[in-house]
C-alpha cells in the first residue's frame, strides 16, 4: 500500500516532541510507500515562512522530510480529477477546500491513502482512503 502524507502529518514529525505512535508507524513503512504532494510542500514551505525561525525550519525540511518522501506533482490527470471532485463536493455541499481538493485528487490519481489527522474533512472525498496515525 503506498501513502500520502498531507502537510499536518509531515509537520508532526518536525515538532519537539512529535507523536511517538506516529514516529512508530513511518518506522514500519518502507520509505519506498511514503509520499507527499507539491501542494503539500507549498504549505510546508509556507508555515515557514510565516513563523519566526524561517532559516531552522527551512534546514528542517531540507534535512528530516524531503529526503524521506518522494513528492507528486500536480500533473493533467491529477488536474481532471480535481475538477470533477471539486464540482461534485461543491454540488452536494461539502467542499473542503481548494489545497485539500488538489490532495485528494492526486492520491485518487495515484490509488494511495492519505494519512492525515484531518479524517473527518478528507473522508468526505468519496473514495479517498484515509489514515490517521498522529
Amino acid at each position: 500500500m503506498m501513502f500520502l502524507l498531507d502537510t499536518d502529518t509531515l509537520s508532526q514529525v518536525l515538532k519537539r516532541n512529535p507523536s511517538l505512535s506516529l514516529l512508530r508507524r513511518l518506522a514500519e513503512v518502507p520509505s519506498e510507500q511514503q509520499f507527499t504532494t507539491a501542494i503539500n510542500v507549498g504549505e510546508l514551505v509556507y508555515g515557514a515562512h510565516r513563523g519566526p525561525r524561517l532559516e531552522h525550519h527551512l534546514r528542517q525540511l531540507d534535512e528530516r522530510i524531503w529526503p524521506n518522501v518522494h513528492i507528486l506533482p500536480f500533473d493533467r490527470v491529477a488536474g481532471e480529477v480535481y475538477g470533477r471532485l471539486r464540482a461534485e463536493l461543491e454540488r452536494n455541499g461539502t467542499p473542503i477546500g481548494e489545497a485539500d481538493t488538489r490532495i485528494a485528487a492526486i492520491a485518487l490519481t495515484h490509488d494511495f491513502t492519505v494519512v492525515t489527522g484531518n479524517v473527518r474533512h478528507f473522508s468526505r472525498v468519496p473514495g479517498l482512503r484515509v489514515e490517521n496515525w498522529i
